[in-house]
């Protein structure tokens, strides 16, 4: 069954407030930090909404804290794959999706990003299943919506600033709402 937009508003107003995975920013201010670097630089509708919802998928179980801290790869890139369904195109969901392989990827093309994320992305890099082989990398960005992952990454890793000042998430929703398909 598809989220509707409602749902979504209503996800962060209950849950926005916890804290992103040992980060100095709440759920919500990493949603809207990443969603105003994307709108910074003029992504479209699409990508913005995938940066505002990447990581929606933390917030649909019951797993406070960060779950890599225990040891658990909570698959939030798919766990919310099911609820975009019916609601979003394929563009958003496909960034969504790939977005941690896009880690993985980055990490195998550029050598100097591992050493630029957070302690706790680097405890989930390897949960994730670690660095991609050169082959690996090859066949990711060959596939569909891939390079728009990587471009949400990048945003992704930015955005946990504490205090960096971002429009509001009803500002977002209006993105959210431009892109999201008609039934």
């Amino acid at each position: 069954m598809a989220l509707t937009i409602n749902d979504i508003e209503h996800i962060f107003a209950h849950r926005g407030h916890e804290q992103y995975a040992g980060d100095p920013v709440s759920m919500l201010e990493h949603a809207l930090q990443s969603a105003h670097l994307a709108e910074l630089e003029d992504a479209g509708d699409e990508l913005i909404t995938a940066a505002l919802l990447h990581d929606l998928g933390h917030l649909l179980h019951d797993m406070p804290g960060s779950p890599s801290a225990d040891g658990i790869d909570d698959v939030h890139q798919f766990r919310v794959v099911p609820f975009f369904r019916g609601l979003f195109p394929k563009t958003v969901i496909d960034a969504v999706q790939w977005h941690v392989d896009a880690k993985r990827y980055l990490c195998a093309i550029e050598p100097a990003y591992h050493g630029g994320l957070s302690v706790d992305s680097k405890r989930s890099l390897q949960l994730q299943g670690g660095i991609f082989s050169s082959d690996q990398a090859q066949a990711f960005i060959n596939q569909d919506g891939a390079p728009e992952a990587v471009r949400l990454r990048r945003w992704d890793d930015k955005a946990k600033q504490a205090g960096r000042p971002t429009p509001n998430l009803h500002h977002f929703l209006h993105h959210v709402r431009r892109c999201a398909l008609k039934h």
